[in-house]
């Protein structure tokens, strides 16, 4: 039977509503007694369920997915054939029945326990299932195969654990509330039922699902990691700090000083094409992938293009993943303890579809520390840095569900995204100092104005012919005929690096650092895999971050906020010193001094306007927070601005609200960098966008440069001039920073339920939660619905775009 009736883009078309009502009548005779499908239309894209007749209804109005052509999803059989040549389609049968969805997670987390698979040469054997995790698979398989209670057809003992357990993540049930309906459950049904007791006994059965962590040892001090050549020793070689706790003598096992939680990567990147549900997914960055000048996804950045290009052999295989890494810190604790901070890592692969990338479903935490590391977090990445090296030298054998064939899955990390104080720990970069900058490293313009460090010379991204050049009392009193600060390559660093000497880890370690040293505080581990000195971006500046503090001193000098105003008497002091505006000069009335409002200041008038305005202005719901709560009118200021209202504020309200308050020489750069960050974090990017964007920031700094004084140019404000360019090498901003992250961080500090070891809580629940995901895609329904509705959303704005 043809299908091309699905790539007619005619929906009205004879032929189109032929073929719908083919589907329908194929889908009724694979399905017999169904009453709900997968429904595979664009929006949909199978993975909700509908009634038969919406999913006609959302064929005609939304179209099917033109890739759609074997109706594997509703019935259809798939001959996997022992050739190379094999269509590479998801074996999924319309599963109804929540038993037998159950049954497919067991056969798809141990593929070879129960399946004889056809392979060609012994290359393609799958490596042999070891006595332990068979004898998992044989407990899940009885608890799958174990009826409820005698006469039960619907619920089987593991189909019922993995609903109720999925409730208990989802809706953040705490144990004892659990174990309480648990008990409830157990007395209404059937006195021979087989429902478990209590939390503790229904962990146990799922336990063969999850994927474990390892806890290793680590000095008191930070100083390394009691891990391989150092696993016997019970004392620092370093400082002499003992390993264990001085506890009584009667105590028969002894307590670490400190203890890290490793989560291995290699099992949860095979789980990835192990699972029906993503294992063609992960295909997507080369398969599906449309290759134009419209950047959608990082796989359109030029550093990913480029790194193709150098290891032609890794990109051969598009099964081969691309990671990204984040860190930062949290408070586990909320306002009670102001000290702790625990610092997981996380890696997150790139090769899924932009509606799943970056989704907190697809997220891996390999590392999980329990204090602020510093410089020191080197020694905490040692076992994901061996276990990197091993993924790029050696590989993993790995059985990918949609071809039926086993393979050897290749990892690399593309680049890291942090915020900028764990940006310096991650690159041995120092982010402070006159040598702020980690992309103009000693060549960055900076100097001491208002007692403080401050980075101008801006012009030097100026044409050499331009006429600001040789201006000098309009900006820092100099002419600029300095070049642009030079790009270094990451050979150039890593030669660098060779030739330094870095004093060892630890927090006994004296930090003085030599000036030969510039800022470099330490040779980042990363260096050790073979190909990271050939990226062309290595660390990403995180937007949210650069975003949120630009907002916070330019609305706090603009209406003169008191604490948060870059227009201090220093500053004005300063300017005298220069000899520069002295329109901004001190005012001298006898013997006092006065500081006068600045022309880029609101008057206390015009400041009370512009916050009545943003007070009053209604936002739909979802798109952002109830600013008006941060309004304080009298005070003339605003208090408890989240990011992302500083987000929405730079975008949407500035630019309006300031129109006719200041002076055109104001609005207009502050309306252009109102644009350029809207435009930056799109999520689709136009290349020849970049350009203009990398020309108007020069300009905008520039103009700052004319009407700020030099007290408003923090760190955050000169690497505004480095985002286009990392957009161009990396694609959308929303793959590379921090939201998805933070958010994250949010819902790890509310599973802490013991607040004794808040590690432990935390990396409790990361396991079970990863378990029950994994278990979530097989069951109908229990899907998170708001997920899916965020993914529909996006990967409609990305097919529209592809179009």
């Amino acid at each position: 039977m043809s299908r091309r009736w699905i790539q007619n883009p005619n929906r009205c078309a004879d032929e189109y509503l032929d073929g719908i009502e083919d589907f329908i009548e194929f889908a009724r005779r694979h399905n017999p007694g169904a009453t709900r499908i997968r429904c595979p239309c664009r929006r949909c894209n199978n993975t909700l369920f509908e009634s038969i007749e919406n999913v006609g209804f959302h064929l005609v109005r939304n179209g099917m997915i033109e890739t759609y052509s074997i109706w594997n999803l509703h019935g259809e059989q798939v001959d996997h054939a022992s050739s190379s040549n094999a269509p590479r389609v998801d074996n999924v049968e319309p599963i109804g029945d929540p038993n037998d969805q159950v049954m497919g997670i067991i056969q798809d987390a141990f593929p070879f326990a129960s399946t004889n698979i056809n392979q060609e040469g012994e290359e393609d054997l799958p490596t042999p299932i070891d006595s332990a995790e068979f004898e998992q698979y044989e407990k899940l398989l009885k608890n799958a195969n174990q009826e409820l209670y005698p006469g039960c057809e619907n619920f089987s003992v593991l189909t019922a654990i993995v609903e109720l357990m999925h409730g208990k993540i989802k809706y953040r049930m705490s144990n004892l509330c659990f174990d309480y309906f648990l008990g409830v459950f157990k007395r209404m049904l059937p006195t021979d039922n087989c429902l478990p007791k209590d939390h503790k006994h229904a962990q146990k059965v799922l336990h063969g699902l999850g994927l474990g962590y390892e806890k290793i040892h680590a000095c008191k001090n930070n100083c390394m990691l009691f891990y391989k050549e150092h696993e016997t020793l019970d004392t620092c070689p370093i400082c002499n700090e003992s390993r264990f706790k001085m506890t009584s003598q009667n105590r028969t096992t002894k307590i670490p000083q400190k203890v890290m939680r490793y989560l291995p990567l290699k099992p949860r990147l095979q789980r990835l094409y192990m699972s029906t549900h993503t294992a063609t997914d992960m295909r997507w960055h080369k398969e599906k992938r449309v290759d134009d000048d419209v950047m959608r996804h990082p796989a359109d950045g030029e550093a990913w293009k480029e790194f193709d290009r150098t290891f032609p052999e890794f990109a051969a295989d598009p099964r081969n993943v691309r990671l990204g890494l984040a860190t930062d810190g949290f408070n586990p604790y909320g306002v009670l303890n102001q000290h702790h901070s625990t610092w997981p890592i996380f890696a997150f692969p790139y090769n899924l579809p932009p509606w799943k990338c970056m989704k907190k479903e697809y997220m891996m935490m390999t590392v999980l520390i329990t204090e602020d590391p510093g410089r020191s977090i080197d020694v905490y990445l040692r076992p994901l840095v061996d276990e990197l090296k091993d993924l790029w030298t050696n590989g993993v054998r790995t059985y990918d569900k949609s071809t039926g064939r086993m393979f050897t899955l290749r990892a690399a990390v593309m680049w890291t995204v942090n915020d900028f104080p764990a940006y310096a720990m991650v690159s041995g970069w120092s982010t402070k100092g006159y040598m702020a900058c980690p992309v103009c490293k000693e060549d960055v313009t900076s100097g001491w104005h208002a007692g403080k460090v401050c980075y101008l010379g801006h012009r030097r991204w100026l044409p050499w012919d331009h006429e600001w050049r040789e201006k000098d009392k309009e900006f820092d009193g100099n002419t600029e005929r300095r070049l642009r600060p030079r790009e270094w390559s990451g050979d150039e660093i890593l030669e660098q690096l060779n030739r330094l000497d870095f004093a060892p880890f630890g927090k006994t370690v004296s930090r003085t650092r030599p000036s030969t040293h510039l800022n470099w505080t330490h040779k980042p581990m990363f260096f050790e895999l073979p190909y990271w000195s050939k990226l062309k971006l290595r660390h990403n500046l995180d937007v949210m971050h650069v975003e949120k503090n630009v907002f916070d001193t330019l609305v706090g000098t603009i209406l003169d906020i008191e604490g948060k105003t870059k227009d201090t008497i220093k500053a004005r002091l300063d300017l005298e010193r220069m000899g520069i505006r002295r329109g901004l000069w001190m005012n001298r009335d006898s013997d006092k001094a006065r500081r006068d409002l600045a022309f880029f200041s609101m008057k206390p008038n015009d400041k009370k306007e512009f916050l009545k305005f943003v007070s009053s202005v209604k936002f739909p719901d979802g798109y952002a927070s109830n600013i008006a709560r941060c309004v304080n009118v009298d005070g003339g200021k605003f208090t408890g601005l989240k990011s992302h209202d500083c987000h929405v504020f730079m975008q949407r309200l500035l630019p309006v609200g300031i129109r006719h308050l200041l002076p055109e020489d104001v609005v207009k750069p502050i309306m252009l960098l109102s644009r350029f960050f809207s435009q930056l974090t799109a999520k689709t990017l136009r290349r020849t966008d970049m350009f203009q964007l990398r020309h108007d920031i020069v300009q905008v700094l520039c103009k700052f440069e004319m009407i700020f004084p030099p007290a408003f140019f923090t760190s955050m404000i000169h690497v505004m001039v480095h985002l286009p360019e990392e957009a161009l090498l990396a694609g959308p901003v929303n793959y590379r920073w921090m939201y998805p992250i933070e958010r994250l961080l949010g819902e790890l500090k509310k599973s802490v339920r013991n607040r004794a070891k808040p590690e432990g809580s935390i990396i409790e629940a990361w396991v079970q939660y990863e378990s029950l995901t994994f278990c979530g895609m097989y069951l109908k329904d229990v899907e998170t619905v708001e997920l899916w509705r965020q993914t529909l959303r996006d990967e409609e704005i990305i097919i529209v775009a592809q179009k």
